[in-house]
C-alpha cells in the first residue's frame, strides 16, 4: 500500500496519452485491490462530470455517481459513499495547481481507512497531473468535455486560455467563458512568477472567428512583452502597437492589465478601456475606480500610465466584461446595476472557483434562459494575504 502511488506513477509515465484512463484502472485495481475506477472529467461549462472509461455507462448508474462526484468535485475533499454490501466507492478529485479536471472513483471492498485514503488521494494527483500534460497530445479527454460542438472561434479561444483556476499560498485565481461553445472575442489570462501574479481580462469586440483571431494576437503581444521580462506598460503598449499597426485603428480590444504583489497585497493596475473590476469586502460589493485609458490599438504609439490599489486579507476581486456588466435582457436595468452585485456577494462562502460559476449561473437565469447577446467574461480572485515573517499580516 505505501507504494501504491509510486506503482501507479510508474504506469502512467509508460502509458500513451490517450490511454492514461485504461492504465490507471490496471494500476489501480493491483495496488489496492479495487474492483472498479472511473474518471470523470468536467465539461467546459462545469455543468456535470462525465465518464472517460465507460461513456455508454447506464443512465441510472451516471445518475447515482454525477451527484456524489459533484460533491467531491465542489468541495475539493474526498467523498465516502458506502453501499449494503461492504463496499465503498471513494470520490477524489483530479486537480493539479488548483486546475480542476473532474473526479476519480474508486471502488474498494471495504470502508478504507483515513491512511489508505490518503494514498489514494495521492494517486489522484497523479492522475491529475498527467491528465494535465496528455491534453497537448490526444484529442479524447477534450471530446469527453465538449457536450456540443465548439464553434471555431470558441476552439481557438479554449486553447489560448491558460487554465481555469490556479491556486497558490496567497491566493486563489478562477475564470470562466460564456456562451462556453460559441465565445468569439472575451478572454482572460494569467501567469503566477514569484511573488508577482499578472491577470489580464479582455473585452473582445466584434464576433466569431474576427474576434478570436484579434484576442489571439492581443494575448500572445502581451506574452511575449511579459515573457521578455516587460513591465505591465510595456505589455499594454507592445500589444497596442501590434494591433494598430495590423488594422491602423479599425480595430482596437477593451483590456484590463493587473499585477499583484502576491506578498503585500498591491496591486498595479493598466486600464485600457477595459471590463469592470469590483472588491467584494466582507458582505460590500465597491468598483474599483480606476482612469481609463484608450483601448489597446485605437492609436498610434499610445502611451499607458499604472495606476495602484490595496488589497486586504479575505478581499474578493471580480473582474467582468461588459457582456455581464451591460447585459440588458428583454428591457431589463443592466445586469451590472443592481443583481450583479446581489449574486456576488451571495458567493462570500464560496470559493473563487465556485464564485465565477455563480456569477454566470445568475447572469443566464437574468436573460430568463435565452442566449446571451454577447461574450462574457468572469475572473475571481481572492487574496489571502501573506503568512511571511516580517509582512506584519496573517493570511
Amino acid at each position: 500500500m505505501p507504494d501504491a502511488a509510486g506503482q501507479v506513477s510508474r504506469a502512467l509515465r509508460l502509458a500513451p496519452p490517450d490511454q492514461l484512463a485504461e492504465a490507471a484502472d490496471r494500476a489501480i485495481r493491483a495496488a489496492l485491490g479495487a474492483s472498479r475506477t472511473e474518471v470523470f472529467v468536467a465539461d467546459y461549462r462545469f455543468s456535470g462530470l462525465w465518464p472517460v472509461l465507460d461513456p455508454e455507462l447506464p443512465e441510472a448508474g451516471f445518475l447515482a455517481c454525477q451527484g456524489v462526484a459533484q460533491r467531491c468535485f465542489s468541495s475539493q475533499q474526498p467523498v465516502l459513499d458506502g453501499g449494503e454490501d461492504g463496499r465503498c466507492r471513494v470520490y477524489l478529485p483530479l486537480s493539479v495547481w488548483g486546475e480542476r479536471l473532474g473526479v476519480l472513483l474508486v471502488e474498494l471492498p471495504a470502508h478504507p481507512d483515513a491512511a489508505s485514503v490518503r494514498v489514494a488521494g495521492d494517486i489522484a494527483g497523479e492522475l491529475a497531473v498527467a491528465l494535465r500534460a496528455a491534453d497537448r497530445e490526444t484529442d479524447r479527454y477534450r471530446r469527453v468535455r465538449r457536450r456540443e460542438r465548439l464553434s471555431m472561434a470558441a476552439e481557438m479561444q479554449w486553447d489560448l486560455l491558460p487554465g481555469r483556476s490556479v491556486a497558490h499560498d496567497a491566493f486563489l485565481l478562477a475564470g470562466q467563458l460564456e456562451p462556453a461553445y460559441t465565445v468569439g472575442g472575451d478572454h482572460f489570462d494569467w501567469s503566477v512568477d514569484g511573488e508577482r501574479l499578472t491577470v489580464t481580462v479582455l473585452n473582445g469586440t466584434g464576433n466569431g472567428l474576427a474576434a478570436s483571431l484579434l484576442t489571439a494576437v492581443t494575448v500572445n503581444a502581451m506574452r511575449n512583452a511579459r515573457r521578455s521580462g516587460g513591465s505591465l506598460v510595456e505589455q499594454a503598449e507592445l500589444a497596442s502597437d501590434t494591433i494598430f499597426y495590423q488594422h491602423r485603428g479599425d480595430r482596437h480590444v477593451a483590456t484590463l492589465l493587473l499585477e499583484l504583489d502576491t506578498r503585500h497585497g498591491v496591486v498595479r493596475a493598466v486600464d485600457a478601456g477595459s471590463p469592470h473590476v469590483l472588491r467584494l469586502r466582507g458582505g460590500t460589493v465597491t468598483p474599483i475606480a480606476l482612469e481609463q485609458q484608450l483601448p489597446l490599438g485605437m492609436f498610434a504609439e499610445t502611451r499607458y500610465d499604472v495606476q495602484e490599489f490595496i488589497l486586504e486579507p479575505g478581499d474578493r476581486l471580480f473582474v467582468v466584461s461588459d457582456g455581464v456588466y451591460a447585459a440588458e435582457p428583454a428591457g431589463q436595468e443592466p445586469y451590472g446595476d443592481r443583481a450583479m452585485a446581489r449574486s456576488m456577494r451571495s458567493t462570500r462562502l464560496q470559493p473563487a472557483t465556485e464564485a465565477v460559476g455563480t456569477v454566470m449561473r445568475e447572469l443566464h437565469a437574468y436573460h430568463v434562459d435565452a442566449d446571451l447577446r454577447d461574450d462574457a467574461v468572469v475572473v475571481c480572485l481572492d487574496w489571502r494575504g501573506s503568512s511571511r515573517p516580517g509582512d506584519g499580516r496573517e493570511r
